[in-house]
């Protein structure tokens, strides 16, 4: 039996510093490459955010090119029994993006380190500079769970009494007084709760204690349909992420984002 198994998805540094030698766990480091280098929780593999998205214009936060993505998870050492673990150094945003790719393709033996780094230096843990070697070429992988909402979709469902849609981008992005696409507001009906107000910055980046009644006043509850977006679904990766750790089941993320929605011709807006 794993030694990850019945723990929850959200790990403290203490339950991950214990395990760090178990065979089946694949560790994975989402901060920029810079901070990588300079110390990194032992036995981690780099991803460069960049490899989890499209990254062109006009919508970056689509699906990665899925030949590149598969030749990642190779790297990684991807297989069947594998447990990740997922930090980064903002409090989970990359990380975020990751595991829901990861649930994308019916993974979901993943958790993160509550708190990412920020938890982890904060106990003034040991940190390491050692590279992993990679460890194998191209996996066989499929997106195949129902966790990925297009622009289509959200058009067909816009008025579904049982959908919500939870916009985690600023106050000022939702209401179209900071614009970042050709329109500026919101989609239609959304709801606004920034990404950074689910985080404690005095435990370290970790997610609030409350999290659960934060959310239940906005309406964003586990009855509903949920679909989170931001502007590309990083910052919407830790919104994902915090509905994937209160148990929420029906759950997807918009990776276009409003990077896509804010630049189509015919897609409907509120401010």
């Amino acid at each position: 039996m794993s030694v990850f198994a019945d723990l929850p998805l959200l790990l403290e540094p203490s339950e991950l510093a214990s395990r760090l030698d178990a065979p089946e766990l694949i560790l994975v480091d989402l901060s920029p490459a810079a901070r990588y280098a300079e110390g990194h929780i032992p036995g981690a593999r780099h991803v460069d955010s960049k490899r989890t998205q499209l990254g062109q214009p006009p919508a970056p936060g689509l699906l990665p090119n899925w030949d590149d993505f598969q030749a990642l998870l190779g790297e990684l050492g991807h297989r069947a029994d594998a447990v990740y673990v997922l930090y980064d150094d903002e409090g989970g945003p990359w990380a975020g993006r990751f595991g829901w790719l990861l649930d994308l393709i019916g993974h979901r033996r993943w958790h993160h380190l509550d708190g990412g780094l920020q938890a982890w230096l904060a106990e003034g843990r040991e940190l390491s500079r050692e590279v992993p070697a990679a460890v194998g070429g191209p996996v066989s992988v499929q997106p195949c769970a129902d966790v990925l909402a297009s622009r289509e979709y959200l058009l067909e469902h816009l008025h579904d009494a049982r959908l919500l849609i939870w916009d985690a981008r600023s106050p000022a992005e939702y209401a179209g007084e900071k614009v970042l696409a050709a329109k500026g507001g919101h989609i239609p009906g959304a709801v606004n709760l920034e990404w950074t107000d689910c985080l404690d910055r005095q435990r370290a980046l970790r997610l609030r204690e409350d999290l659960a009644e934060l959310l239940a006043a906005r309406g964003i509850t586990a009855d509903r349909e949920i679909v989170t977006h931001c502007q590309t679904h990083r910052r919407s990766g830790l919104t994902y992420l915090a509905m994937r750790a209160l148990g929420y089941p029906h759950i997807k993320a918009y990776a276009g984002s409003w990077s896509e929605w804010g630049n189509h011709p015919d897609t409907p807006v509120e401010r």
